[in-house]
């Protein structure tokens, strides 16, 4: 570490030195007929030896410009505005004195009287390690969460639970405009309101800059951001129709909601604010069946009832940069997300009991379970942000980022006996605590070199997590509820991080390639109850490669290898057991091991004329793969827990493309096949573990310009039936229809969604989930609720500047 310090500071102390010597070039960009200044118009400086880039910038509010600390030598420069020609302009030699040069451009009639820009960028764009998702192109998404927007892409489904996976794995990493996100990654994709995204990249073979956690890769949601010398302002209002059906509920679902954001951007500023709130609650039921054999005692309790949801959430955004000149980029930003969610399961369950010698019926009681478990996540993020760039295109960027996310939960559960319910059976609560808090600090040096550029780095990451599990049980002596200390307990769970990474990137002719290294030293130590402290130290290194070769304007072939590492959380480490509801209890393994993972791919990706096409075969390795089991825990509670399984493999091609079939008909269709298999053993290699078996999704959606304001969508999402450790989960059905329609010249819109589209035919958003072993069988058919249809009224203004009348070209990056 002191020698990458050491070789860091001698490079940035030979720059500072060389730089002494160097002079500005500056000037003002005008009109040529008016000489009115054109405010945020793009200039760029080039050798004129070898017509090398040297630095680009945009103009400020009056038309201002300069290039600090340019080495003596020969330039040009080019400058360009749209609505006016190209300008090119040869400067005297820069010797011993700054050179300040006025740059005129002429209007093109063509294009300046009443410009209208008017354009449609592709909804999927294929980059050498990731796909880029346009949001705007998935109609049904509108008003939602991110969620909404990933179950459009074909790497990602999501189930009737909502669990997220990512070529089948549930883990992967989350980033907001490139900040990586600690939490879980459900918590904070359900906060983030659709309306404010701009892309959604799905990064499934990141480079070594990037941090290693996640198995399945990377997601980062991008953010709306304005254009240099832009207001914008949109606004967006959700509400509900009264539900089709209500599952015979105790109460009807509430949906409703709005976001707002606003941006300014000028060439020194920008400032961005939004916020959101969403209410958005399902109806629905669960039909069950539990069986288990404990000796010679067979016992069934199968359940039918409600099992609905109360879910709410709101956030906050704002970020401020600020780019004084050329060199230097600050940037600060803030967000505050909360999520409520109350899931209401109120249950008949029919016990059973059956003496297998004698096949005597040997006890039987029906009683009402009422299970309400509750949720909150109050999430908070900062960072802070640095960036100087050298003369030479060289730069350091520093960064902290902070987040804090307090997790708390709450289950009550009551059993009265059937029919009357007057009689309580038990009574218990679960209060649980589990706060998250963790800050990384970050250094990252970039070097531009004649062929490719180096990129190195430190990071160092700290993350600490408690835990406090409480089961209450009702007193029906005295009226209060004791503590049980056999399913409480604290728990604590830090962990150190300290990584480097060096990668480097080049192009050579028509191939594209990086290859990295990443090594890291993490240390985890964790506490629960009063079992001694157990510690895990790994020193660990995480090579990656990314290959792109373009063979020809329309068809480029990739591949890419990368290592990563799934680490484990608080749950899957807390061996006491919590008391999840009636049925079941949860537990951990608090000597679990990291899951280590090997990523491999290659793909093609073709465009034409109307759209573009790719293909893509990848294979998946994990090793210590984690997975949810069940064992007895006596003969009407099963106990689910985390555990190593074994090695895990998956083989799988993934494939879409984006047609425009006709100028008023557009398709875009994604699908993802892949096959599983499991190889280990559970509970001390006591049961065997050998699953495989074939897994596909498909996510399409087709969209009809029926007019000029109005358009249609239709999409679907379709997952297949799969294997788990211990069972399978059935298929999962998912359609929709919008229907959009424009006003004011687009500024106001309003859309008509038809979500989980069924009428009683397709058998929508319900799945079946299955797990068996030779003591036990449990299935459970999750029926959610079907044919939902929302309103959303979306208003967007752009105000451009005085000075600035014009679309003009965007540089800098988003900032969280």
């Amino acid at each position: 570490m002191k020698f990458f310090i050491a070789i860091l500071t001698f490079w940035i102390a030979g720059v500072s030195a060389n730089a002494q010597n160097n002079l500005p070039i500056s000037g003002q960009v005008r009109d040529k007929e008016s000489k009115k200044p054109l405010a945020f118009a793009s200039v760029a400086l080039y050798k004129s030896l070898d017509s090398t880039l040297v630095n680009g910038l945009i103009t400020s509010e009056n038309g201002g410009y300069q290039f600090l600390n340019v080495a003596p030598g020969q330039y040009y420069i080019e400058a360009q505005y749209i609505g006016y020609y190209k300008f090119r302009l040869t400067l005297p030699a820069l010797e011993s004195a700054p050179i300040k040069q006025a740059i005129e451009l002429s209007a093109d009639a063509r294009t300046l009287s009443e410009l209208n820009v008017v354009g449609d960028k592709a909804g999927v764009e294929n980059k050498i390690d990731r796909q880029v998702y346009r949001a705007d192109k998935f109609l049904g998404s509108k008003g939602g969460t991110a969620i909404d927007v990933l179950r459009n892409t074909p790497s990602v489904t999501v189930n009737s639970e909502g669990d997220i996976t990512l070529r089948g794995s549930a883990g992967f990493l989350v980033l907001i405009n490139g900040k990586p996100v600690q939490s879980d990654p459900s918590l904070v994709l359900s906060q983030i309101a659709a309306n404010l995204i701009e892309n959604v990249e799905v990064i499934t073979s990141p480079s070594a800059r990037f941090d290693p956690d996640g198995k399945a890769g990377i997601i980062n949601i991008t953010t709306k951001v304005p254009q240099a010398g832009e207001r914008s302002f949109s606004a967006n209002v959700q509400g509900g129709l009264p539900s089709v059906y209500t599952y015979d509920n105790l109460k009807s679902p509430l949906r409703f909601g709005a976001d707002a954001a606003y941006n300014i951007r000028t060439s020194k500023w920008d400032f961005q604010l939004s916020g959101s709130y969403l209410r958005n609650d399902i109806a629905g039921r669960r039909v069950g069946n539990v069986n288990t054999t404990i000796g010679n005692i067979f016992t069934s309790f199968p359940s039918d009832g409600e099992r609905s949801f109360i879910r709410y959430n709101y956030t906050g955004r704002t970020s401020l940069t600020y780019t004084p000149n050329a060199n230097n980029a600050f940037s600060a930003g803030v967000y505050k997300g909360y999520r409520s969610q109350a899931r209401r399961a109120d249950i008949i369950y029919h016990n059973t009991k059956t003496n297998l010698t004698t096949q005597q019926e040997v006890g039987r009681i029906t009683y009402f379970n009422s299970n309400i478990a509750k949720k909150t996540a109050d999430i908070t993020l900062g960072n802070l942000d640095y960036t100087h760039t050298f003369a030479n295109k060289s730069a350091l960027s520093v960064s902290g980022l902070y987040e804090q996310a307090d997790l708390e939960g709450l289950t009550t559960n009551i059993n009265r006996a059937e029919p009357n319910r007057e009689t309580v059976l038990q009574s218990t609560r679960n209060p649980s605590e589990n706060p998250l808090k963790a800050y990384r600090l970050r250094a990252d040096y970039t070097i531009i070199l004649p062929k490719g550029k180096i990129e190195m780095g430190y990071q160092f990451r700290n993350q600490e997590q408690k835990g406090k599990f409480q089961y209450l049980d009702l007193n029906f002596e005295n009226g209060s509820f004791e503590i049980v200390p056999e399913f409480s307990s604290n728990t604590k769970v830090l962990q150190k991080i300290h990584s480097v990474y060096a990668q480097y990137g080049a192009k050579a002719d028509k191939l594209e390639y990086i290859a990295g290294l990443r090594y890291e030293y993490s240390t985890r130590a964790f506490s629960a109850g009063n079992d001694p402290l157990r510690n895990l130290n790994l020193s660990n290194l995480f090579p990656t490669l990314n290959l792109q070769y373009q063979a020809s304007k329309t068809f480029k072939a990739k591949a890419g290898y990368s290592k990563r590492v799934q680490r484990a959380t608080n749950a899957e480490l807390n061996p006491f057991p919590e008391r999840e509801h009636s049925e079941t209890l949860e537990s951990g393994d608090p000597n679990i091991l990291p899951e280590f993972i090997d990523l491999s791919e290659i793909g093609v990706v073709k465009d034409f004329g109307k759209g573009n096409a790719f293909l893509t075969a990848y294979n998946q390795r994990i090793k210590n793969v984690v997975n949810r089991v069940n064992s007895v825990y006596n003969d009407t509670i099963l106990n689910r827990i985390y555990t190593n399984a074994g090695v895990a493999t998956s083989w799988g091609i993934e494939a879409g493309t984006t047609l425009e079939l006709t100028k008023w008909w557009q398709f875009y269709a994604g699908g993802n096949v892949y096959d599983y298999k499991i190889k280990g053993s559970l509970f001390e290699n006591n049961v065997a573990v050998n699953s495989a078996g074939i897994v596909y999704s498909i996510n399409a959606n087709t969209g009809l310009k029926l007019s000029p304001t109005m358009s249609l969508q239709l999409s679907v999402n379709y997952l297949s039936k799969r294997v788990t450790a211990q069972g399978e989960d059935s298929r999962f059905l998912n359609p929709g229809l919008s229907v959009k329609k424009t006003f004011l010249k687009g500024k106001l819109a309003a859309l008509l969604q038809w979500q989980n589209m069924d009428l009683g035919l397709l058998g929508s958003n319900e799945q079946r989930i299955t797990t068996f072993a030779k003591n036990f069988f449990t299935t459970t058919n999750y029926i959610q609720e079907t044919d939902i249809f929302l309103l959303n009224v979306s208003y967007n203004l752009n105000l451009l500047t005085k000075k600035s009348k014009l679309p003009v070209s965007e540089f800098g990056d988003k900032e969280f």
